[in-house]
């Protein structure tokens, strides 16, 4: 009889202590953890904005509206030059050799 008593007052003592460690770090944390730094923008706000520059699509360049208007113009009238086939075929055996190796990484080609 003593000795279920004993297991009962330490399985008692182990619930309390749990449960009290438990409370006591859940309110030791700050509850403003998961809120955006306040330098952050709201994506409502950062949809209501209109974008009046983009970037080239060549180069990566900023430009203005009016400059990325001419640019996507002139793209549709001469398109950029293709590339040279010797280079095309050189990418294409590049990236066979690449899924190759994800496959078969012993392989050392």
């Amino acid at each position: 009889m003593k000795v279920k008593v004993k297991n009962i007052v330490k399985l008692l003592l182990i619930f309390v202590i749990t449960t009290t460690l438990f409370l006591l770090s859940s309110y030791w944390r700050s509850p403003v953890i998961a809120l955006p730094p306040p330098e952050d923008i709201p994506e409502e706000i950062l949809r209501t904005q209109i974008i009046i520059e983009g970037r080239s699509p060549i180069d990566g360049k900023f430009l203005t509206a009016a400059e990325y208007a001419q640019l996507e113009a002139q793209l549709q009238q001469a398109p950029p030059p293709k590339l040279d086939p010797k280079i095309r075929d050189q990418i294409f055996l590049l990236r066979i050799r690449k899924t190759l190796l994800q496959f078969f990484p012993f392989l050392n080609i």
